[in-house]
């Protein structure tokens, strides 16, 4: 497994999109979390194709806090079915994966 991941979702809005970012990253359990400006999402809903305006959020953290990721982000987010993907970072700069490792590191992983 890879120690270090990205992790998207997608929200309804810029506001709730700052907000479950400012909590991950207090709570250690990412190192940063980028709210991107607003994209169009097109998906099937209860036999519908939906239009919408999302904003993603590109979670950087490890592998091993993906568990309390996950239901933190449950927690917080407002969909019913979020997005959530993960993604193993192959290669990355030495340094910025140490700041991912030292910014990620708590009692809680």
């Amino acid at each position: 497994m890879k120690k270090f991941i990205l992790v998207l979702t997608t929200v309804p809005d810029e506001k709730t999109g700052q907000q479950i970012a400012r909590a991950l990253v207090e709570e250690r359990l990412a190192a940063c979390v980028t709210v991107s400006p607003a994209a169009q999402s097109f998906y099937w809903w209860e036999g519908r194709i939906m239009k919408e305006r999302e904003h993603i959020l590109i979670i950087k953290t490890k592998a091993s806090a993906y568990d309390q990721l996950e239901a933190r982000l449950k927690e917080l987010h407002p969909y019913d079915v979020p997005e959530l993907i993960a993604l193993p970072i192959e290669r990355g700069s030495k340094k910025y994966l140490a700041w991912v490792d030292m910014e990620t590191k708590s009692p809680r992983l």
